[in-house]
């Protein structure tokens, strides 16, 4: 081997790279680990601890020293799936940008042509080019887009902006460039908001030009807090309100209307006292009346008064706006009230007739206009800081600019000469309305009370200073993982990995003696690279990616496979033992068929990458630097040794003497059996299809169709079927319940409102999810039950929310992924072996495996005692079988144009069976390797990746198959009579 010296000094440089990388790793994670001895069971005090010696010296290297944030920032990162906390994928509405450049313009092609983009919208395509697909449609060349009263008005005007005179075209780009910039300052205003918000490592980032940003936050454990501070626009407003005696009349004409159209039986009940009845007819007495003939006046559960026009039950407050929606109750204001805006407060607790507490909203009106602006707006706070009142309790006070002191000072005048109410409303909900008792307030410095908690005045502060998002942002896609869940899949992920490497290296001694030792050398030096290049770049980790270097450990000994079992041919032919070292190692040894299957798996790994998010791009990462890591050192370092050997004791052996003359002297007829090969497969593949599209289906995930899952851990085992009918009761809409894993715990999926999006639905599934399972929970809070912390033992472990946006767009991607990969391998596989045939072949073996593989999901997933999803995680599967399916195929193809180019005698079957047989023993031992590491996965890896497991077991079974019976014979029957006797003459001619 020619530059050993320099091979030697990368290999050993890029070894004490890796160590001083992972050196970073190991200090901080002991530290963690003092921290969490000292904190016992206090996350907080963990958490202060962590911080308190930030600044601390932790890691001397004799040459320079670094502290635990230096330590901590230059670590593996762990993905949520390991570390636990909160994932979320934001949507930046682009309707929402568009509406704001055009003005909320009144056009209707302009308006017609949003609802047709958002009503049309389809998987893998953005909101904008179906807006402007929609616009050219509905305009038909009569309006233009830099029309004066769509995008080239005040605002979009100038350098920079849009001219009347331009064409759509020109207008498009401009449009195009000033959306970017909208969700360039989205991700602006979340970064800083999260920055604020303290947590360790967070990341953030912007997803292509979707308008979509990906936001992680390690170790986040308030689940609706956290949804809250990343899906509120932070869009402050002041409203002046009108007075309850100012809207009465409408309130009572709004209820005798719904009479006519809303029937409801008559039932008596002891209520709340019915404040409008009290206001309006003086009378006092009506803590007790009929309910059942007011449609609206029945809902009111509290008395209200001032601003508030009474107390309702969260769930109604659905219906009432509908009522308030229809024209022919918004007719029944009076003129001057035309433009009233109803809104709710946040929730709060009153005591009912009986003293009891209820949890009730406020119902306000404000005093819209035309433009629905409100009197005041947040944009012209320049500070705000959390502090608290004088009564001691949670407030925001806050300082405004010039323009925002005059305002105030005015809206606060008037508040105080009418004896009005000024309502302090952030993202349509209403805090607080208090009166004016002292006068117009001058300066711009005042003061947000209502009823706030500590944490929500931090939160406010927070996102009023770092500015409002320039559209709405609705969590689309969300995962949260406790904490213990991480730490179980990181005991799952280490005790496979660990047995895995094992059982391999076992293997490749028991079968090659001394070259195994040498080749699992090479195999832990590839562990190392392989972590020093994540930690290196600052790569996360995570449970699929742990899979991934698993799948790694194969990869890497299937070169050392095929070079030693070269080596073994070399030898019985006669050569020495360093010829046949060297015949091995070269481009028509070994080298040819280590490329070909090495660059499928790169194709494959490469289009997962592209495809795939979140975890499945780091499986898919994991594998491609596995795939580097593996030919490095399988085809340099292992060489190393080997002539390290020979030009020593040369007593090298690739054999051990039980195994010497395993599959020596094969002959079996693989071509001869092609017909029965065909039947079976055929029947395979018309059953499969057959229960995909007729029978079964597939179990779709939510990755595919939308939803809600939770995996719920219950304090004693637990009937799935009556938690199931309790939910689909609760939701009033199907919801399934399976057991996962033990039978005290349960994985729940709901589509339940998957279509809205919004903080809001959120946490009113997780309320309808606690209420319906709290008898099951007698001693846990709704926040012990939804949120997480260490140790956390039962209640909601992880949960997960894929809209049904984003799911379209997770299917699209999977079938271009799956058809790209297929491409991709065909298209090299005609380019590296110059006839088509080979590319067919293979690509009818890895159709069959899919194929195989989507039918045995189909007609099992009903009664398999592990999950069998069609989600991302199985797409992930589905393309890695094809890398390894077209691993076996290449060898035997590579042998088969080795000898066609050589003089080996016999018919064209007589060639291409004996490529097989002289290959068995590579393809049998690279998918044996495959097999043990799988079936080590699928033991020990976890209940959360089982099925994504088996899916890639099942395939490299399959692939193996495929690969002798299926590539090799579709290849002898599409090669034409012509191309066979010119074969068979050129090999029989004496």
């Amino acid at each position: 081997m020619q530059n050993k010296g320099l091979i030697k000094f990368f290999a050993i440089l890029f070894a004490l790279v890796s160590i001083y990388q992972l050196s970073f790793t190991y200090v901080a994670s002991n530290v963690k680990s003092e921290a969490k001895a000292f904190a016992g069971d206090n996350p907080d005090k963990e958490l202060k601890y962590l911080d308190s010696i930030g600044k601390v010296k932790v890691l001397n290297l004799g040459f320079t020293d670094f502290t635990y944030d230096e330590v901590k920032n230059k670590q593996i990162n762990k993905g949520l799936d390991l570390e636990g906390g909160i994932n979320v994928i934001l949507q930046i509405s682009i309707k929402d940008v568009l509406k704001g450049l055009a003005n909320n313009s009144k056009n209707p092609v302009f308006n017609k042509s949003l609802a047709d983009a958002t009503a049309n919208l389809e998987g893998n395509k953005s909101y904008l080019d179906k807006f402007f697909e929609a616009f050219d449609a509905n305009s038909s060349g009569t309006t233009k887009l830099a029309s004066p009263e769509i995008f080239a008005n005040r605002n979009l005007q100038g350098e920079g902006g849009i001219a009347f005179e331009m064409s759509d075209a020109q207008a498009k780009k401009v449009i195009r460039k000033k959306v970017d910039e909208s969700i360039e300052s989205a991700y602006k205003v979340l970064r800083e908001r999260i920055d604020k918000f303290g947590v360790t490592q967070p990341n953030i980032q912007k997803l292509g030009a979707t308008g979509r940003i990906l936001v992680e936050l390690p170790g986040a454990k308030d689940v609706d807090r956290i949804k809250k501070l990343l899906g509120g626009k932070a869009q402050l407003e002041f409203w002046e309100t009108y007075k309850i005696e100012e809207i009465g009349n409408f309130l009572v004409a709004t209820n005798e209307a719904l009479k006519k159209t809303e029937i409801k039986k008559t039932e008596t009940k002891t209520v709340a006292k019915d404040s409008l009845n009290a206001l309006l007819t003086d009378t006092q007495d009506s803590t007790k009346a009929k309910k059942g003939n007011d449609p609206l006046f029945d809902k009111i559960v509290g008395q209200g008064g001032g601003p508030v026009l009474g107390y309702f039950a969260p769930k109604d407050t659905a219906t009432i706006n509908a009522y308030f929606k229809r024209p022919e109750i918004r007719i029944l204001l009076a003129a001057d009230q035309h433009y009233a805006k109803f809104v709710w407060s946040k929730p709060t607790t009153i005591k009912d007739a009986k003293a009891k507490d209820v949890e009730v909203v406020e119902l306000y009106a404000l005093k819209g206009n035309r433009d629905n602006v409100p009197a005041m707006n947040g944009g012209l706070v320049t500070d705000a800081k959390d502090t608290f009142d004088q009564m001691g309790k949670p407030a925001v006070s806050m300082q405004m600019n010039s323009q925002g002191a005059k305002v105030w000072e005015e809206l606060t005048g008037r508040a105080f000469s009418q004896k009005s109410y000024i309502a302090i409303v952030l993202d349509n909900i209403v805090y607080s309305a208090p009166g004016v008792t002292s006068g117009p307030i001058a300066g711009g410095r005042s003061e947000i009370t209502g009823s706030f908690d500590v944490a929500e005045t931090k939160d406010l502060a927070n996102v009023l200073n770092a500015g409002k998002l320039p559209a709405s942002a609705d969590i689309i896609q969300s995962t949260v993982v406790g904490p213990s869940l991480g730490q179980a899949a990181i005991d799952a992920g280490t005790i496979s990995s660990v047995l895995g490497f094992l059982l391999v290296c076992l293997w490749m001694v028991f079968y090659y003696g001394k070259a195994g030792w040498y080749a699992n050398l090479a195999l832990l030096l590839n562990l190392l690279f392989l972590f020093g290049i994540m930690a290196s770049f600052g790569f996360v980790l995570t449970l699929p990616g742990i899979a991934g270097i698993v799948l790694t450990l194969g990869t890497a000994v299937d070169a050392n496979i095929i070079i030693f079992e070269r080596a073994k041919e070399e030898l019985r032919e006669g050569k020495s033992l360093s010829e046949a070292v060297v015949a091995s190692y070269g481009w028509h040894g070994a080298m040819r068929s280590i490329i070909d299957a090495n660059v499928t798996h790169v194709l494959t790994g490469a289009i997962l990458f592209i495809f795939g998010t979140g975890p499945i791009k780091g499986f898919a990462l994991t594998l491609l630097i596995g795939i580097v890591t593996s030919m490095f050192t399988s085809i340099f370092i292992a060489r190393i040794f080997i002539d390290r050997n020979i030009a020593g004791k040369g007593d090298l052996t690739f054999s051990t003497n039980i195994t010497k003359n395993w599959f020596t002297n094969f002959h079996f007829d693989f071509i001869k059996i092609k017909k029965f090969t065909y039947i079976f497969s055929s029947i395979v593949v018309v059953v499969s299809l057959v229960s995909i599209f007729f029978v079964n289906g597939l179990d779709e995930g939510v990755d595919f169709v939308g939803g809600r899952t939770f995996q719920v851990k219950f304090e004693k085992p637990i009937d799935a079927t009556v938690v199931s009918d309790e939910l689909s009761a609760a939701f009033g809409t199907p919801v399934e319940a399976k057991i996962l894993g033990d039978d005290d715990q349960l994985k729940i999926t709901t589509k339940y409102k998957i279509q809205q999006d919004g903080v809001a639905v959120d946490e009113e599934v997780n309320q309808i999810l606690y209420k319906a399972l709290a008898k099951y929970y007698p001693n846990t809070s709704y926040d012990k039950f939804t949120n997480t912390y260490d140790g956390k033992k039962v209640g909601v472990l992880q949960a997960s929310k894929v809209g049904a946006s984003i799911s379209e767009d997770i299917k699209t991607n999977s079938y271009w992924a799956v058809l790209g990969a297929m491409a991709a391998i065909f298209l090299y596989l005609m380019v590296s072996f110059r006839k088509w045939q080979y590319s067919l072949g293979a690509i009818a073996a890895v159709a069959h495996d899919v194929i195989f593989v989507l039918g045995i999901y189909s007609l099992c997933y009903k009664f398999m005692p592990f999950h069998m999803e069609m989600d991302q995680h199985f797409i992930a599967a589905i393309l890695t079988v094809i890398g390894y399916s077209m691993n076996d195929t290449v060898i035997v193809f590579d042998r088969i144009r080795e000898f066609i180019i050589g003089n080996r005698k016999g018919s064209f079957e007589d060639i291409v069976n004996a490529s097989i047989n002289t290959t068995l023993s590579r393809t049998l031992n690279t998918s044996l390797m495959m097999i043990i590491v799988l079936l080590t996965m699928f033991i020990f890896g976890g209940e959360s990746i089982r099925g994504f497991i088996f899916a890639m077991l099942v395939g490299i079974v399959v692939g193996t198959y495929s690969s002798l019976f299926i590539a090799t014979p579709v290849l002898v029957d599409t090669i034409s009579k012509d191309d066979k006797h010119n074969i068979e003459d050129k090999h029989n001619k004496e």
